[in-house]
């Protein structure tokens, strides 16, 4: 894992310039290496091969495996949800955030989560600071069974403010060249279930924060009754990752397509997986949205369209399944401890209709 450095350092009247003078300290870059070290070699799997510090990172690919495989890559970022991080001086779950984001796109089309790369920017380097970050990133590694490889650490003095930080990820992963799920297997009377989500996640949070902190003015400190616990700590619950669970479900049942629901909603993330010609048809009474959905909307006065647009609503992965393999499905997510629900089933449809919708209204929202 490369990195630069940290921290503002006044060269003395009369000598050069110093590259800690700009805003860079390489010193403080090695520190966040060392600290950092205990958290990525965690995540370790048999296949990565050196540690950190190369200019690149190595990791045997199980061909042995495999007849034909076929390697899967995805990148994301947090968005927003680290400014909530940030006000709070809470860096230690972002990390699993940004795990989630990559790890579980992958897993949409089957394939197994290999090794991620992380990229921090930030303003200032505060070695403690970029390990606890690193720290959720193993987290989150561990979370999904892959490895975490390398990363970078990069100081933008002058760019960015000294408390500053934005996160970034790119994952990779391998599938069975037969075994990719997708749009091809879905077929009519397929059914739609549904894996609740552990929150907001990590998209949206620019409305979150602009209804939440800018229009309602509240405060992140705030205790909120129906959250058991203050607005901050709701705000920054981590994704779920649903990585293993949906591998082990692709192993143990008839699963034809995945999706993550992340920007875009419900619908516009189902209807990426449903083939022209039909169209997924999901019941809103089927679930009850988290709390915390309810609670942005009625400070914000958000009509439930929008809401449905930017939040997952508290569904975080959908399965599109063959109608015999239902029971089976929601027995492995239940000893897996992954609250699920049947939303729908696919049906046929006019080409212009929607491949996705919604209807009936939610219980207590």
């Amino acid at each position: 894992m490369n990195t630069h450095a940290s921290g503002h350092q006044r060269h003395p009247i009369g000598s050069g310039a110093t590259y800690a003078g700009s805003g860079v300290s390489i010193a403080a870059g090695e520190e966040a290496v060392d600290l950092m070290k205990p958290y990525t070699e965690k995540t370790h799997r048999p296949e990565v091969m050196g540690g950190i510090g190369g200019f690149a990172s190595l990791f045997r690919l199980p061909i042995n495996r495999f007849r034909d495989p076929v390697l899967a890559s995805s990148s994301d970022g947090v968005g927003t949800k680290s400014a909530i991080a940030q006000a709070l001086d809470v860096h230690n779950t972002i990390g699993i955030d940004l795990v989630a984001m990559v790890v579980d796109d992958l897993v949409a089309c089957g394939a197994e989560p290999l090794f991620l790369q992380d990229y921090i920017a930030c303003g200032q380097l505060d070695p403690e600071r970029i390990a606890s970050i690193v720290s959720g990133i193993a987290d989150g590694c561990v979370k999904a069974g892959c490895a975490l490889v390398g990363g970078e650490t990069a100081e933008h003095p002058g760019l960015m403010a000294p408390q500053d930080y934005d996160l970034a990820a790119t994952a990779v992963g391998v599938v069975e060249a037969d075994d990719i799920l997708g749009p091809d297997r879905v077929r009519p009377g397929d059914v739609v279930i549904g894996m609740e989500s552990s929150g907001v996640h990590s998209n949206g949070y620019s409305m979150v924060r602009h209804v939440l902190l800018d229009i309602a003015r509240l405060s992140l400190e705030g205790h909120v009754e129906e959250f058991g616990r203050t607005l901050g700590e709701e705000l920054l619950e981590p994704t779920r990752i649903y990585a293993l669970d949906c591998l082990r479900l692709a192993r143990e049942t008839d699963i034809h397509a995945y999706a993550h629901i992340t920007g875009g909603g419900l619908a516009g993330n189902v209807g990426r997986i449903i083939p022209s010609g039909l169209t997924a048809v999901m019941d809103r009474r089927a679930w009850t949205p988290l709390p915390v959905f309810g609670y942005i909307a009625g400070h914000g006065r958000v009509q439930r369209e929008e809401m449905e647009k930017a939040f997952n609503m508290g569904i975080g992965m959908v399965a599109i399944i063959g109608a015999d393999d239902v029971d089976r499905a929601m027995a492995v997510l239940t000893a897996r401890h992954v609250p699920s629900v049947v939303l729908g089933t696919v049906e046929r449809s006019g080409h212009e209709q929607s491949r996705a919708t919604l209807s009936g209204d939610h219980p207590r929202f």
